[in-house]
């Protein structure tokens, strides 16, 4: 069985370093290609400083997170819900950087790559399409994916609409594909999908499958 947990944060600002902290993690799962809308985490967290300016990308303002869970409180059943997973992140070293600083803060010497593989949605379209835009709306306008319900930012709706970008990037929608294949296609090597940034030493490295391979060699041998 293939657990892929596609996973977005919302923060305060940009930079960890500067003290920017969580304010949202959402997370859809996929299990052997098919999303499992049954299983997915949302959790807001009190970040312990003001949103700021933040709130105009996310809409999240300091009285909706008055109450809400510190990192600390959540990250025992966060951290058992991704546990062994792969993780698709979009710009992964982003996400990255914020829930290690997270850990780090709350105690922790652990690393979310050093229990879960990560692919970077980002850096697969980059390589699957150089010189075009890769930003989420722009991959849901080439997919015909609708992202009509992303009027601000949020973790859990741009987890969901990951989701299915990263299945119809990777030929999870047959509906974008030609099933045929030539037999140079079925000599091509495989390709990494995954690319992050070289300070993230520990991540693993994740190769398409056979069926993925598949996929997006006819897609790109029949256009």
């Amino acid at each position: 069985m293939e657990r892929l947990i596609v996973l977005d944060t919302e923060t305060t600002g940009i930079e960890p370093s500067e003290g920017h902290r969580i304010i949202e993690i959402g997370c859809t799962e996929i299990i052997d290609r098919e999303i499992t809308e049954n299983n997915e985490y949302h959790q807001y967290i009190q970040p312990e400083r003001n949103v700021g300016d933040s709130v105009r990308i996310h809409g999240i303002t300091d009285k909706f997170l008055t109450g809400k869970p510190k990192f600390e409180e959540i990250v025992t059943e966060f951290m058992d819900y991704i546990r062994g997973a792969t993780l698709v992140i979009h710009n992964a070293p982003f996400d990255l950087g914020f829930l290690n600083h997270e850990l780090k803060l709350f105690g922790s010497e652990e690393r979310i790559e050093d229990t879960c593989a990560i692919i970077d949605s980002l850096e697969l379209s980059k390589q699957q399409r150089p010189g075009t835009l890769h930003n989420l709306d722009s991959l849901c306008r080439r997919f015909e994916i609708d992202a009509s319900a992303r009027t601000v930012h949020g973790a859990l709706l741009d987890a969901q609409i990951l989701a299915q970008v990263y299945l119809a990037m990777t030929g999870g929608q047959s509906a974008l594909f030609n099933t045929e294949q030539t037999a140079d296609d079925q000599n091509d090597t495989a390709h990494k999908i995954i690319r992050v940034k070289s300070d993230l030493a520990k991540i693993k490295v994740v190769h398409a499958n056979a069926a993925e391979i598949e996929a997006h060699n006819t897609y790109f041998t029949s256009n």
